[in-house]
């Protein structure tokens, strides 16, 4: 991913809220379920990261962006910013679609 892309998306996440969080218990079937529907209808998503060490939310995320096939986008903080286009999209879903038509 390009860095200008980067920007374009981390841009777009900005105004986005997490739709997922993962909390001490770590990656479960239930969270990289909920993960894998979101990132599927909405392209473009935010996670909530409980307080933890930052190597261990990069591991964290890293594992989550394997699970999913996603891409990494970006950690700030608490919350991490992951990123996988689907084939078709949902207009009225996808967060990339709607911040297009803004």
């Amino acid at each position: 991913m390009k860095n200008i892309e980067k920007k374009q998306y981390r841009a777009i996440g900005h105004s986005l809220k997490p739709v997922v969080t993962i909390a001490g218990a770590g990656l479960s079937e239930g969270v990289v379920a909920e993960a894998e529907r979101a990132i599927s209808d909405h392209e473009l998503i935010k996670i909530k990261l409980a307080a933890m060490e930052r190597d261990e939310k990069q591991a964290l995320v890293d594992e989550l962006c394997l699970a999913l096939k996603a891409e990494f986008v970006q950690v700030i903080g608490n919350t991490a910013l992951l990123l996988r286009r689907s084939a078709q999209p949902n207009p009225k879903l996808s967060n990339l679609i709607r911040a297009a038509q803004a």
